[in-house]
């Protein structure tokens, strides 16, 4: 436990700078499992000389808002909702990846869909500006076929919430979903949706859920460097301690909604992890811009905003190799 040593003494230096003992830092979160260690920064907070206040958001984008709004100073999001709010004149920065993966196809188990192709004059749910719509909308265009909310196009989509696929897949209002994790895990087990695949092979590969900052806050170098340093502990924590991350992902934020064989399922599609690169939010970025994902008059620069010296850093000082 050096590592955990390491950090401790780290904190106990930060806290005493000029800083509060307890620095509050606002975060925004989703109700995902893969966004399970960022809900646990909260928890190990004050040893890192924090108080961390939770909001939990239905998507991305209403992050983005609260960004805007200055209620927020970090928050949790897929890349096409931090891409679209950077594009669109959202002060904010990535500064970190947090999981890699969480999609899946799925078909209802009654139909025994396989290919995308198989999905013409079919009716495809999603969750309308999620990255799933971004990975869906990349297959279709691979394959040559066009979509709309609007009957007439090869496929129609019908955006939901993410619970709410789930409801259309089990109660065949729709013929198949692109969907998040555990979302998509449960489908599995109980029987709703037959996997069709994970759609990994556009140029965007597996996405990376990214962690944010307002501009504000990441030019507060102290304080985001201690924010910084307790997000790699929480995931470290977790990536070494699996039965630690399903107990708090299924108990505290699931509610023991979620099985145990569902909890590892959606995990091994969306794992923890820390790194980001310019290059990966670029070809996110030019994807959505491609297809019209996000309302973007063009996409941004990718080295503009993706800043990793503050993970770099906390990953330094946990002997942590790139």
């Amino acid at each position: 436990m050096r590592w955990l040593q390491g950090f401790l003494i780290s904190v106990s230096l930060l806290a005493m700078s000029p800083l509060q003992a307890e620095d509050v830092v606002r975060l925004g979160n989703l109700k995902l499992a893969h966004f399970g260690a960022v809900g646990y920064i909260k928890e190990i907070a004050p040893k890192c000389g924090l108080k961390v206040e939770e909001r939990l958001f239905a998507k991305g984008p209403d992050i983005m808002q609260a960004m805007i709004a200055d209620e927020l100073d970090v928050g949790a999001t897929a890349s096409e909702a931090a891409i679209s709010g950077r594009a669109n004149g959202v002060p904010i920065v990535i500064v970190a990846g947090f999981a890699r993966g969480g999609a899946r196809l799925l078909s209802r188990t009654d139909l025994h869909l396989k290919t995308i192709e198989s999905l013409k004059s079919r009716k495809v749910g999603v969750t309308r500006g999620g990255i799933q719509e971004v990975l869906l909308v990349a297959e279709l265009a691979q394959h040559k076929m066009t979509w709309s909310d609007q009957p007439g196009k090869d496929v129609q989509l019908i955006y939901l919430a993410y619970p709410d696929l789930n409801q259309a897949l089990m109660q065949k209002n729709v013929d198949a979903i692109m969907q998040s994790e555990p979302y998509s895990s449960q489908a599995l087990a109980q029987g709703w949706g037959t996997e069709m695949m994970k759609p990994y092979d556009t140029p965007i590969g597996e996405p990376i859920r990214t962690l944010v900052m307002t501009e504000k806050f990441y030019a507060n170098k102290p304080l985001a460097q201690k924010f910084m340093q307790c997000f790699v502990l929480a995931t470290k924590t977790f990536i070494d301690h699996p039965q630690l991350a399903e107990k708090y992902v299924r108990d505290a934020i699931f509610k023991h909604q979620l099985s145990r064989e569902e909890f590892q399922a959606a995990m091994a599609n969306s794992p923890y992890s820390y790194n980001i690169t310019p290059e990966h939010i670029q070809r996110t970025a030019d994807t959505m811009f491609k297809y019209g994902i996000g309302k973007m008059s063009a996409p941004p620069v990718a080295r503009d905003f993706v800043k990793t010296d503050l993970l770099e850093a906390a990953k330094n000082t946990l002997g942590i190799k790139p």
